[in-house]
């Protein structure tokens, strides 16, 4: 996933000023790679495609090209079934991952997968950095993802901006309004309450919406159901063409509310405030990274309501997550919302 992308990246970063004459590489999967166009600190992004996925030949293929490279370290924070088989065949020296049952024998350091998040950073980036830690690395590390745009791109973002005459002395608001899938997004009817209480809270903003085409439909029913004054402020056309585009977009924008996903690990990327909503059954935890409860503020049903999470495994949180949504009403937030707003725009009602 694109958020996985991204965060995972801050292992090459540190790599790269831990080891400025090494050869980094990066295995992923083809469609992330715009979050790591113009990162300096990888080499060569190695495609992972879906002819992998579906052919156990083909995966074989894969391994041996990378065996083949000789790599003194591989680094697996993906630890699944793919990679297992890629760390098997690599001959690499050294082979670091989490530890995890019956898997130990791959690897020549297994790094206890934390449970519990030790700092603000997040389980998400705990997590990752704690990889580095065999290597016994000696410089200050730097736990913060990075995103790389052209001047070309931001110049691309600053007309669409002008074509549809937005005012760009007044604030702009990105909402993140769908997740990738159903199961994590925030229930479209309540989607449209928070909206409105955006427009009414700001006067003077500029709000646009993320969403992708096959999105549409979803989209255009929360604008349809926003009040006219909102829809006065919403700037429903205005979108990137492609992942590039929606950063390059996004960096232009003085914020981001909405849906936990991608969209949200890439505007803290480019260092912008956010607001998260969390799907039920996602631990807040691991994604809630750089929490400071001012530039960066999330929300989950169970900081409210804890009882309905009580025994339950993540299973069958996801099972029962769309009725957990329907409990998650705006109300329950809203304060947040807007003391979030007045924080992160520095400008008053007017």
């Amino acid at each position: 996933m694109i958020g996985d992308v991204l965060i995972s990246s801050i292992i090459c970063n540190n790599l790269r000023i831990a080891y400025p004459n090494a050869q980094i590489d990066y295995l992923v999967y083809a469609s992330t790679t715009p979050v790591l166009e113009g990162n300096f600190s990888i080499d060569n992004i190695i495609l992972f495609e879906e002819k992998h996925r579906k052919s156990k030949l083909e995966l074989v293929k894969l391994a041996l090209e990378i065996r083949s490279s000789n790599y003194d370290i591989i680094i697996d924070a993906y630890s699944k079934l793919e990679s297992w088989f890629i760390v098997l065949l690599s001959n690499a020296k050294r082979k670091i991952s989490y530890q995890k049952p019956g898997r130990t024998f791959l690897y020549t350091d297994n790094i206890p997968f934390e449970s519990s998040p030790k700092t603000n950073l997040g389980l998400a980036i705990e997590r990752r950095l704690s990889l580095l830690s065999p290597l016994k690395i000696t410089i200050p590390i730097d736990p913060e993802p990075k995103l790389f745009i052209t001047n070309d791109e931001k110049n691309q973002a600053i007309s669409l901006l002008e074509n549809h005459k937005i005012d760009r002395n007044k604030k702009t608001i990105m909402i993140s309004l769908l997740g990738s899938e159903k199961l994590k997004t925030y229930p479209l009817d309540y989607m449209v309450e928070i909206v409105d209480t955006i427009a009414d809270t700001l006067e003077n903003i500029n709000i646009l919406f993320n969403y992708l085409p096959k999105q549409l439909s979803d989209a255009q029913f929360v604008y349809n159901g926003c009040k006219p004054s909102t829809q006065s402020k919403i700037y429903f056309d205005v979108l990137g063409n492609d992942l590039r585009g929606y950063i390059a977009l996004m960096n232009e924008c003085d914020l981001i509310i909405g849906n936990d996903g991608g969209a949200i690990n890439m505007a803290k990327a480019l260092n912008k405030p956010t607001f998260t909503i969390f799907s039920p059954w996602i631990e807040k935890k691991i994604w809630s990274t750089f929490e400071d409860g001012k530039k960066h503020i999330s929300v989950h049903l169970n900081d409210d309501k804890p009882e309905l999470f009580t025994n339950k495994p993540e299973k069958q949180l996801k099972k029962e997550a769309l009725n957990l949504y329907k409990e998650f009403k705006p109300t329950f937030f809203v304060s947040k919302l807007k003391t979030f707003l007045h924080q992160n725009l520095n400008i008053s009602n007017d």
